[in-house]
């Protein structure tokens, strides 16, 4: 096979017309031509850092729907069905991935569960790192969130810590907010990236100490804005990544949106390319060919270098999207689970008061982290209950391991005017998480997913709806196209009930996740992420 095209030389800084021969699956010559051509080759994107789970499709069909966006390949981390299935959630993801022709590249999950301060459904222990770690495809340790565990000196943590670099391979950090000392004693650590920068500042401040960055581009957290203008000059320590990406925004595009929306500020090509193409390869050190002789033969057609359009994706030499089809076979997909927990009643959910304020939850549109806030109880019958006019609702998280009293709090910026919305997808434990108006409402809503085994609901009075995600309780058996649809429409089912975020079920899902501060809750109670300890919600 030949393929003739403009050839971007991304480290050369240089743009040819070749002919570039493939056979089998690599790339055994590149020969300069004379005559104009269309298009431009590059290597294919990489998302540095993925959680597929989050996606609520299997890798198999993640892989179908990223390559007609110009993804080879994904660093991903599969650790929210560790979470809940182990080792055997792992493999399953592996497993599964390994049926289609895009590159997973999975890491070890190093924080299974993510903290002692909620219910998981399994542990993975530094035994089991070592086990995973020992496999060729196994590439990484994956983010290291108990940065306190890495402060403080946790001899389990650091287990695992010297388990990877015996292995000789990178380990992912997650550290928000960390600054100074405390961040430079992090890295000191052999923490080599981060994907959770939320401000300029601190990019910077991990970048002087040898960290590398991701900036991050996902359903709920969007850093892009906030981290771009580092490229110019960092982008050689700088990659691009989603990290949680929802089902109806993968359809629309993944990392080439990001390529684009980096080239219309005006950064060079070369850099920006170097970043999304690159970096990651070489960071994770990945089998995916970078356009060399001898290389294999991952590689994209696109028909400009301002908007990215991909008109063909290759892997190995195989044309797996054109025009943007995908050329990638469905695969069958078989369902794992471990959930059990019985069906809830409203009372379930009552919280008698004892004070006349409260400690709230606000959320923060477009983040991870929330706000600390205080509000005045309502108080109705003696009971504690939400406070629409304040957008002050009511928040549980139910164990969905077994049957434990239900978790409840309050939060403010979902927005909800009736009814509630309610998602098995809750980082990192994905236990129930719900918000809203009214006891019953957010009962019924829970039931919808316990009923299904997982999934995401939401109920107003006129209607009720579900996804059902049996793998796991947090990836649908469907295809990426009818997923995508069901999941709009809930999205904007929770819109109309009142939610005035961008992504109401994806901001939904971190509010339970601990090691992000400010405060959440989680389904042994409500979570100070400064602190790291348990406060009360009545003050």
């Amino acid at each position: 096979m030949i393929v003739k095209a403009n050839l971007v030389q991304i480290l050369e800084r240089k743009i040819i017309p070749a002919a570039i021969e493939v056979n089998g699956d690599k790339i055994i010559s590149i020969t300069p031509i004379d005559e104009p051509v269309e298009g431009f080759i590059l290597p294919g994107f990489v998302d540095a850092h993925v959680h597929i789970e989050s996606s609520m499709l299997v890798p198999s069909e993640f892989a179908r729907i990223a390559v007609t966006h110009g993804t080879v390949a994904t660093v991903s981390d599969p650790h929210e069905i560790a979470n809940v299935l182990g080792v055997e959630g792992v493999n399953y993801m592996i497993e599964n991935g390994n049926q289609v022709p895009l590159k997973f590249n999975f890491g070890a999950p190093s924080c299974v569960p993510a903290t002692s301060f909620e219910t998981a459904g399994a542990i993975v222990s530094p035994e089991d790192i070592d086990e995973l770690l020992s496999r060729p495809e196994v590439r990484y340790l994956a983010e290291m969130m108990n940065y306190p565990g890495v402060l403080f000196k946790d001899p389990d943590v650091h287990k695992k810590l010297e388990i990877a670099k015996k292995h000789g391979k990178p380990i992912d950090g997650h550290a928000p907010g960390l600054r100074g000392d405390k961040a430079k004693q992090y890295i000191d650590n052999g923490i080599s990236t981060d994907h959770e920068c939320f401000t300029r500042e601190e990019a910077e401040d991990k970048l002087q100490y040898g960290m590398k960055i991701l900036i991050r581009e996902g359903s709920a957290a969007k850093n892009f804005e906030a981290l771009i203008d580092l490229m110019p000059k960092h982008f050689e320590r700088m990659m691009f990544c989603s990290d949680d990406k929802h089902p109806d925004d993968l359809l629309l595009g993944h990392i080439n949106q990001l390529v684009a929306r980096a080239v219309a500020r005006g950064i060079d090509v070369f850099k920006v390319l170097q970043a999304a193409c690159i970096n990651p390869v070489k960071h994770y050190n990945l089998d995916v060919g970078l356009t060399n002789v001898g290389d294999l033969a991952d590689f994209i057609l696109v028909d400009n270098l301002k908007d990215f359009n991909v008109l063909q994706t290759y892997i190995n030499g195989e044309l797996v999207a054109d025009q943007g089809k995908s050329l990638v076979k469905p695969v069958p997909v078989h369902t794992i689970n471990n959930f059990s927990t019985d069906r809830k009643q409203p009372r379930d959910f009552q919280l008698a008061a004892t004070h006349e304020s409260l400690q709230v939850i606000e959320a923060i549109d477009g983040e991870l982290i929330t706000k600390k806030v205080t509000a005045k109880a309502r108080i109705v019958n003696g009971l504690l209950e939400a406070d629409v006019s304040q957008d002050v609702l009511k928040m549980a998280v139910v164990n969905r391991y077994s049957n434990q009293p239900v978790a409840l709090a309050f939060i403010k910026g979902i927005g909800l005017q009736e009814g509630a919305i309610a998602s098995c997808v809750g980082h990192d434990s994905h236990n129930i998480v719900v918000v809203g108006v009214d006891d019953k409402s957010i009962c019924k809503s829970v039931n919808l997913i316990i009923e299904n085994r997982g999934g995401i609901s939401a109920v107003g009075r006129s209607a009720e709806k579900v996804l059902p995600l049996p793998v796991a309780g947090i990836m649908a058996v469907d295809d990426a196209e009818t997923v995508g649809r069901e999941y709009s429409e809930l999205d904007k089912f929770a819109k109309e009930l009142g939610s005035s975020l961008g992504a109401p079920y994806m901001t939904l899902s971190f509010m339970a996740l601990l090691v992000i501060p400010s405060l959440k809750l989680s389904d042994l109670g409500l979570f100070d992420g400064d602190s790291f300890s348990f406060v009360d919600l009545q003050v």
